[in-house]
């Protein structure tokens, strides 16, 4: 996000008492800069914070082409060096779900390590075996931006558009959602490979814009009550809110094409979500 957005999304998140320092704003004004042309990206994203117990990781996003799966994620612990994080891998999210546990300690270096018990041969010949799983945590900081992205990413529909070859980009004649549309989930869209669009009818699918319709919309998702909307800064903005990822904050000012998200938090999903509602 430019640094207009970077400041509209902080000072939403400020109450939640998550923040950055003058310092730190002015460090990524500098750095991200910096990390775009040095990585030849379109452009550099601040995505956000997760809170470790030793320190905390800053998580920044490059986007090549295509705006939706050509990103890479980087780490930072002082807003100016960045270091590259592994791309997610289902290999990568099995081990990190099985093994890793409790709160980021935030050295990238440490290993969680889980027992398996494991089946070898077959018949009367199989033996148990335990198999220690051992996994470090920047694969798991990796996981976890992958997932918080995959899960609760959200964008304004017609933000973006996807040409007839499949590429998505931003949409230059975004002009905003009107202020009623942006009081509706259904508005606001999963910005990720969706999973509900492929199960509609053709019936359905007869009312949708293939350009700007190739994302599922909010109000799909299951529970119902896992995000929170609300208008605020004297109903100027309206501020999408995460119950499934604590932490996630996105935002939109109705008739501007301004938008954006970012996650500041401890990196762990609430599972009592279903519970709460």
């Amino acid at each position: 996000m430019d640094s207009n957005t970077l400041y509209y999304s902080l000072d939403l998140v400020s109450g939640s008492g998550l923040t950055l320092s003058s310092e730190q704003k002015a460090a990524l004004q500098t750095s991200l800069v910096i990390l775009k042309r040095n990585n030849k990206f379109n452009r550099v994203l601040f995505w956000g914070k997760i809170l470790g117990i030793k320190g905390d990781y800053f998580i920044a996003q490059g986007v090549s082409e295509d705006e939706m799966t050509d990103k890479k994620s980087l780490y930072s612990f002082n807003c100016v060096d960045w270091h590259l994080l592994p791309p997610a891998t289902e290999a990568m999210l099995a081990e990190v779900s099985a093994a890793a546990k409790g709160r980021f300690v935030g050295d990238p270096s440490h290993e969680y390590e889980h027992t398996e018990i494991r089946r070898q041969g077959e018949g009367d010949e199989a033996v148990e075996e335990e198999v220690m799983i051992k996994v470090k945590e920047e694969k798991r900081l990796a996981s976890t931006v992958h997932t918080i992205d995959k899960e609760v990413s959200v964008v304004p529909r017609g933000a973006f558009i996807k040409s007839p070859h499949g590429l998505v980009q931003t949409n230059r004649s975004f002009e905003g959602l009107s202020s009623l549309e942006a009081r509706k989930l259904s508005y606001f869209l999963h910005f990720t490979e969706p999973q509900k669009l492929k199960k509609k009818s053709i019936l359905e699918m007869a009312d949708l814009n293939p350009s700007i319709d190739f994302l599922d919309p909010l109000s799909e998702d299951i529970p119902k009550g896992s995000w929170s909307l609300q208008f605020e800064r004297g109903s100027t903005v309206c501020v999408i809110r995460s119950m499934l990822w604590l932490g996630l904050t996105s935002f939109h000012v109705p008739m501007t094409p301004q938008h954006g998200y970012i996650y500041m938090g401890d990196g762990l999903k609430n599972l009592d979500l279903p519970f709460m509602l």
